[in-house]
């Protein structure tokens, strides 16, 4: 059977991988020049499905409000006339109760705990090395944040995940990096998350799929479908009609877009991150382990020789323009942390679109298009949920059943709305 998937960026690269290995003829089609050219390139690194939670959550409109006054702030919001703002907001908002909190961070981490089970199974099959490392530590500079994070904590402890808190000093003798200086009240160690090159791995993920036969089609934009009496026959690449019998979409933030066409409208929106990235100088300075800074909600990851200082959402502005005050937010959290490690005044930086839904897990699996499989809406977990979901993915186009329980994770969850 031909599948074609729509994007190459880490969603886009694993599907087609697994949907190989399921024994598909598969085509790529990418409007870039690369894979992982735009979400998947600057991204935190950061695979923590015990940290992954929806962006909805109890108290944060009260946060988003209080952040406008700060001149360092971890949400940025620009107000505009754009509808498709105001709808997602409204939905956001009501997903913001405790009970829908919890529902959907329970449905995030299920996939992301199978996406990185998928991952470390498929990183020793293939022997891959993707500047990767082990543990991941939460800092909080106040105790009022260390008290916030209580309810986390005991949903770690419910599901047995392992972790540990720590006491200041104890975080400064886990990573002896952090500047004496920093204000910190304590630290959540997670001692099996881990973190890696999202766009390196995609890369080389990219090279061995195309050895096993995947066809990749760059700079070639999929402009529609062509679709006869509900069932998909292929799709149109730059106007010209290419046949398929299945078609994935994993097209990121355009995968909305896409799915007008077909009548379907999903309220995905483009929630901005932004990232830096720095040349490391002083390696006993540097960080081993990535950290988290509560406060603020910036990742420092190490990565090789460089430093990768990513956070900030700025929701309002589809705009992908770098603003001075989301990159100085990054550079001030890093050098609080680590001031003597890099070059931060060489630092180069990134922006990009996270495709986020209101309630915030993915969507997976068919739509109401025969041969037309959804694998969207992953926000800023796309590298933490990227194996598990394009694994499910290729056992749907296949007609197996997946591993795990889909229950929350399709089309389905948004059944009696007119809209998603």
């Amino acid at each position: 059977m031909r599948v074609v998937v729509i994007g190459a960026g880490i969603i886009g690269v694993t599907s087609a991988y697994y949907l190989r290995q399921a024994g598909f003829d598969v085509t790529v089609f990418e409007r870039n020049s690369g894979v992982a050219q735009e979400t998947s390139y600057g991204n935190a690194g950061v695979i923590a499905p015990a940290y992954i939670g929806p962006w909805a959550q109890p108290g944060m409109p009260g946060k988003i409000l209080a952040y406008l006054f700060k001149p360092h702030a971890p949400v940025l919001f620009r107000p505009t006339l754009d509808r498709s703002l105001w709808r997602w907001l409204r939905r956001w908002y009501d997903e913001c109760a405790l009970e829908r909190f919890v529902r959907n961070k329970a449905r995030m981490q299920r996939i992301a705990y199978y996406s990185r089970d998928q991952l470390r199974a498929l990183r020793a099959r293939l022997d891959l090395e993707y500047e990767q490392t082990a543990g991941y530590l939460q800092l909080f500079r106040t105790q009022r944040e260390l008290d916030r994070c209580a309810p986390a904590r005991k949903l770690l402890a419910d599901a047995g995940v392992p972790h540990r808190m720590l006491a200041a000093e104890e975080c400064r003798a886990l990573e002896p990096a952090l500047a004496p200086s920093a204000q910190l009240a304590g630290g959540l160690h997670l001692p099996d998350d881990e973190t890696g090159n999202c766009a390196f791995f995609a890369r080389q993920l990219k090279d061995i799929a195309e050895s096993d036969g995947v066809a990749f089609r760059f700079g070639a934009a999929v402009t529609g479908f062509d679709v006869q009496n509900g069932s998909l026959r292929g799709v149109l690449v730059d106007g010209s009609p290419v046949s398929a019998d299945l078609c994935v979409l994993a097209a990121g933030i355009d995968s909305a877009g896409y799915l007008a066409q077909l009548g379907i409208d999903l309220a995905i929106y483009p929630v901005k991150g932004y990232a830096a990235t720095v040349p490391v100088t002083n390696h006993e300075h540097a960080p081993h382990l990535a950290v988290m800074d509560e406060d603020y909600k910036v990742a420092v990851t190490r990565m090789g020789q460089r430093l990768r200082i990513a956070g900030t959402a700025e929701i309002g502005s589809r705009r992908l323009k770098l603003r001075a005050s989301a990159l100085r937010t990054l550079i001030r959290v890093a050098i609080d942390w680590f001031p003597s490690a890099a070059a931060y005044a060489q630092a180069q930086y990134w922006v990009g679109a996270r495709p986020m839904l209101p309630d915030g897990p993915p969507l997976l699996g068919s739509t109401p298009i025969r041969g037309l499989i959804l694998n969207v809406g992953h926000g800023s977990s796309g590298w933490a949920m990227a194996c598990g979901c394009a694994r499910v993915v290729a056992d749907l186009a296949a007609g197996r059943t997946p591993e795990i329980d889909l229950d929350g994770l399709t089309l389905a969850r948004y059944a009696g709305t007119a809209t998603a």
